[in-house]
């Protein structure tokens, strides 16, 4: 697998990220943000919430990466 293969597999699960609905998988088993604004964001659940959120708010550069890509 070279590296590009790599950055295109990596793309792929961001964009996946970018378009989950909180309210379908992560929401009836309590991992949303709401659920960690106390000082539990250092565990590892805490941090994946963060990913995906984030993934969530940058959502225009993953389309302009997206275009660059393809």
């Amino acid at each position: 697998m070279g590296f590009w293969a790599f950055l295109e597999g990596l793309l792929l699960f961001v964009n996946a990220l970018a378009i989950l609905n909180e309210d379908r998988p992560v929401g009836p088993r309590r991992w949303t943000l709401a659920e960690f604004q106390g000082g539990r964001r250092n565990t590892l659940k805490g941090q994946i919430i963060g990913i995906i959120h984030a993934c969530q708010f940058l959502r225009l550069p993953l389309i302009l990466f997206n275009i660059i890509t393809i």
